[in-house]
């Protein structure tokens, strides 16, 4: 195998493993030793590749966000395209596209390494997520089938609908029935989300 094919295969390795780690176990929970491990390399040879950890962290949620942005506005055009009315299910299509790519909550995940980050790394990572998640789920919460109530602007509620997944994250704060599978899950806590708990009069 030629060098050049080597190093691009390296490469390639590193970022996978570390967006395996990163997502699992956030940016302060990951270090390039335990990335470099799973590889099978020194860390020396990684930062062959990468300069320093910001660097693969950057470039592991750049990739994330693309097919996140992807997913999500691929599923606004099913909805469109469709005529689904139902605001639940279509609200449930676009969360599956975030569940399926973060195992770990996402909101958590990005906003909790800001300031671990150099201020230029903090001014990218923002970008990322503006425009990879938050811009998408505003395109969402503006469809005919997710009705917002009078004054609700669709980027606040893109915002606020992040902020409240973490539920789908872990194991101890359950939402829905007992029995309730993923999707059951993720359905129950989407209900709450547009509808809340009490009955406004």
């Amino acid at each position: 195998m030629k060098r050049e094919e080597q190093l691009s295969q390296t490469h390639a390795a590193i970022l996978d493993a570390a967006s395996q780690q990163f997502l699992a176990q956030g940016y302060q929970g990951t270090s390039t030793r335990d990335i470099a491990k799973e590889v099978g390399i020194t860390q020396p040879a990684l930062y062959h590749h990468f300069s320093d950890k910001e660097v693969i962290y950057l470039e592991v949620i750049k990739q994330v966000g693309a097919t996140v942005r992807d997913g999500i506005n691929e599923a606004v055009a099913q909805i469109k395209t469709s005529g689904e009315s139902d605001p639940v299910a279509a609200l449930t299509a676009v969360t599956e596209v975030l569940t399926a790519a973060h195992p770990r909550d996402v909101f958590t995940v990005i906003h909790g390494s800001f300031k671990h980050l150099k201020p230029e790394n903090q001014h990218a990572l923002g970008q990322v997520f503006a425009q990879d998640y938050l811009q998408p789920l505003q395109q969402a919460f503006e469809l005919p089938a997710i009705p917002l109530r009078g004054g609700m602007a669709a980027k606040d509620a893109a915002s606020f609908y992040l902020t409240s997944l973490s539920p789908l994250f872990n194991t101890f704060h359950h939402v829905g029935p007992a029995d309730a599978d993923q999707h059951e899950q993720t359905q129950a806590l989407v209900r709450l989300i547009l509808f809340g708990v009490a009955v406004e009069k």
